[in-house]
């Protein structure tokens, strides 16, 4: 009898059988019929971390430290360990992960697989652009150490791999001296799209850069939002107490989603105005610059029992405005969405990993409540737009990708291929390949 899993968007769910690694010098991949799939905290949002009717191989138990270097700034670690604990370990000593996504967690293994972005790409690139070294165990018992240099055909396989090379036993990282993990932001209230793009031009040497947007402003407001800027500096004379609060948390899932137009037309205009003038000064603390949903226990559930999607997309920069601009479009007419809708540059930094998702671009996540047909049909049309502008969207994000798009998205799809593990898969991978 398998156990039921789903991604964090809760759609789609799978039935699995679970594995935990029963030594650390040796990861077990276990003698079954079915295909297997390494899995970190399930963070992906969609069919990814999924492997229908197959076996999963639990990671999260993989969670120690290695070796820290103060000086350096070099880190060791098992694959389960979460990001939230490198921070924890590391701040006080005046480091900090070089690059971070929305969430803090997720294991290292699950942000080398997926290749992860922060808002500070156009200087940091990826997370692979990070990682020193990492210890890949295949199936038939060989075990590779891939770096840039060593194993570098399987190292550009793994980092962004989805977890299909192997598993990943530890890995080693570079981390970012920072003065504070504290951030001193500029945030702009920008009009519509257009000034978007040039706040943008204008903040290439900041170390973050991101903007809100209201995803329901029509016309001549389309693209209107928050910009916002910023880096480290040294914290606050009277830093907020590290004191653990209570946790808001969602308890139950309901029935229907609590996203809807009307709560999503409140929601922004009241943050679209909550900042009265054009531009705002702050410092801010790391968890609500860098994770402002983790501080919503179980945000995931607002979305109901039937889940959501995310959208993400990447345009290539030179139609990358007039392509924005028309998936707003869409995304306003349909009046679906999201509370958080972020737009962000990418810069010119070349991705390591043969499947990396980031690329000199602009890209555009947002979340949709699954309602069925009628949101797959947005998302279909949404596709459109993207791939008529030579777009890619995020596997890490995705639940329901064509084939067709996949494959011109991420050319380098076949070349992959010849290093994916015989006994891996997900349903990702047989979604858009047909392959086992």
């Amino acid at each position: 009898m398998g156990q039921r899993y789903t991604s964090w968007g809760n759609y789609p769910a799978a039935e699995h059988i679970a594995f935990t690694p029963q030594w650390r010098e040796k990861p077990w991949f276990p003698d079954i019929d079915v295909s297997i799939l390494p899995r970190g905290n399930g963070r992906s949002y969609g069919d990814s971390c999924l492997n229908d009717q197959g076996a999963l191989l639990d990671t999260t138990a993989l969670d120690r430290f290695i070796n820290f270097n103060r000086d350096t700034g070099v880190l060791s670690c098992e694959a389960g360990v979460q990001l939230c604990d490198i921070l924890r370990l590391v701040e006080p000593h005046g480091w900090f992960l070089p690059v971070t996504p929305g969430t803090q967690f997720v294991t290292v293994a699950g942000a080398i697989a997926n290749d992860v972005h922060g808002k500070n790409h156009h200087l940091r690139g990826c997370f692979s652009h990070h990682v020193l070294a990492l210890q890949l165990e295949r199936s038939d018992g060989e075990s590779l150490c891939c770096t840039p240099h060593e194993n570098t055909e399987w190292f550009r396989a793994t980092v962004g791999g989805l977890g299909l090379t192997g598993f990943i036993s530890r890995a080693t990282l570079q981390l970012m001296h920072v003065d504070s993990p504290f951030v001193a932001t500029e945030t702009f209230k920008t009009q519509n799209l257009s000034e978007f793009f040039e706040r943008n031009e204008a903040s290439q040497a900041f170390e973050y850069t991101v903007a809100w947007i209201d995803c329901l402003a029509r016309s001549a407001k389309r693209g209107r939002g928050h910009y916002i800027r910023g880096n480290h500096t040294n914290a606050p004379a009277n830093p907020p107490s590290r004191q653990r609060k209570r946790q808001p948390t969602i308890p139950l899932t309901p029935p229907i989603s609590a996203i809807n137009p009307l709560s999503l037309r409140l929601f922004n205009s009241l943050y679209y105005h909550r900042q009265r003038e054009t531009l705002s000064h702050a410092t801010q603390a790391r968890d609500p610059f860098f994770y402002p949903l983790d501080g919503i226990r179980h945000w995931n559930r607002l979305y109901g029992r039937r889940g959501f999607l995310q959208y993400q997309c990447v345009i290539p920069p030179a139609v990358a405005p007039e392509a924005i601009d028309e998936l707003l479009d869409k995304i306003a007419r349909s009046r679906a969405g999201s509370f958080l809708v972020v737009l962000k540059a990418f810069g010119d930094i070349p991705s390591r990993g043969m499947l990396s998702f980031a690329r000199p671009g602009v890209t555009l996540a947002m979340d949709f409540p699954y309602l069925g047909p009628k949101t797959l049909a947005l998302l279909d049309d949404l596709d459109t737009t993207t791939f008529a502008a030579g777009g890619a969207l995020y596997p890490a994000k995705d639940a329901r990708m064509s084939a067709e798009h996949f494959q011109q998205g991420y050319p380098e799809w076949a070349t992959f291929a010849r290093y994916k593990d015989p006994a891996i898969s997900s349903g990702f991978w047989r979604r858009v390949t047909g392959d086992s």
